[in-house]
This record gives structure tokens, sequence and C-alpha cells, in this order.
């Protein structure tokens, strides 16, 4: 094979990568207009879902279940351990938390079987959680938000929004949807920033979420699995 050979063989696989799904093993979404609209209304769903719950582990438990991504349907965490990243100051502000008070750090990737829905990066102030919660946090892969569920605690959220829309911006005035098939979202879907609280408002951890397109990875509504 030839240099130029190579060159052009390595740029076409580049360029077959960058344009693969999200989720390449997951059933095909077309990317018409029908498609695309059962996308956003998904998508839709899933954030005010989480909108209207203080725990977001607990929604993707219920995601998963009701959209039959894995069995079982439970939430893990997949932490990575070797990663370190020192709160600034407005998340020490967030927080209430001085100078001095340590805050711990956790990046997590939520699967629901072999499927990322969401990772995570959360700054946690220990001292307001049990030895107990602490010892779970640091020691095993345990999901935040269940570590710390007997806390009562509540979600304050900061923002939210959708990182992408399968519809293009002037949809609802007639703008052309792109003739794509399949349908190809990006990484992140949705976006979010928040404050988890104890039961008298005092902050104990401060959260960025963002949730992958695995979480649309299930056959289209009316459709059984693949491309018909």
């Amino acid at each position: 094979m030839t240099r130029l050979t190579q060159m052009r063989a390595g740029a076409v696989l580049a360029l077959a990568l960058f344009a693969a799904p999200a989720f390449a093993d997951g059933p095909a979404w077309r990317g018409d207009y029908v498609g695309r609209l059962e996308a956003l209304a998904l998508l839709q769903q899933l954030n005010a879902d989480l909108l209207s719950h203080d725990s977001a582990t607990l929604t993707l438990d219920r995601w998963c279940a009701s959209h039959r991504l894995a069995a079982p349907a439970k939430i893990v965490a997949e932490l990575d351990r070797a990663e370190a990243k020192p709160p600034t100051d407005e998340q020490r502000s967030l927080l209430q938390v001085g100078p001095d008070e340590p805050v711990a750090y956790r990046h997590v990737r939520l699967r629901c079987g072999e499927r990322v829905l969401s990772e995570a990066e959360n700054w946690y102030v220990p001292s307001r959680l049990t030895p107990e919660m602490n010892a779970a946090l640091a020691t095993s892969d345990v999901a935040f938000g269940r570590a710390v569920q007997a806390l009562g605690f509540r979600r304050r959220t900061l923002s939210a929004k959708l990182a992408w829309s399968p519809l293009p911006d002037g949809w609802e005035m007639g703008a052309a949807v792109p003739a794509e098939e399949p349908l190809r979202p990006p990484r992140t879907v949705i976006e979010h920033r928040a404050v988890l609280t104890l039961p008298n408002g005092v902050p104990f951890s401060a959260l960025v979420e963002n949730y992958t397109a695995e979480v649309l990875a299930f056959p289209e509504p009316g459709r059984s699995g693949g491309a018909q």
C-alpha cells in the first residue's frame, strides 16, 4: 500500500468514526421530521423528570427500566479514581464553605447496563455527610444520590438546557429539516448544574451533569427494532 493510499484510508476511517452515532450498537432512529420530533419529545420528557425530582440517580433508574435499556434496570456508578479537581471560588461560595474547609471531588459515569447515561462531576462537603456515607463514597462505586438518600436532600437547579435539538431553529415556521438517515445525536444531549441541600437548606454538593445520547438507545416509538 502506497503512502498516499494509507493517508486516504486513514482519512476515511477518521471521518467514519467522527460520523458514528453515539449509540453505534443501538437501534437506528430515522432522521426525518417524525423521528426528530419523537426524539425531541423524549428529551424534553427526561429533562422534565430530572427537574421535578431531587435524585438524578433514581430518575435514571426509572428511565432505564421503563425504556428497557438493561436488565436489571439499575444505575451503577463507574468512578474515575485518578482524577482530582479542586473546587473553584464560585463552587465554595455555592457550598457555603471557607477556603480551608475540605471539599471532596467525584467524577462518575452513571451506567444502565453497558450504556453510559450520564457523566457527572460532584464537589461535596464530607463534614455534612455521615461517616458511613463518606466511607461508601470513598471506597465503592455507589452512585452519589443512592449513597446520600437517607439525608432526605433537596435539589436546587442552577441551570438546565437541551445541549442538542433534533429539530433546527425555526422548524415551527417551516425551516427545512436536514435529510439525515439515521439520526446522529452528539455525545451530550442535556446539561444540568445543581446544588443539593440538607432539609434545613444547608448545601453539601455542587453538581455538573452531562446526559448522553445513550438515553435514546432504544427502539424508536412504533418500531420493534432496527430499520424497517
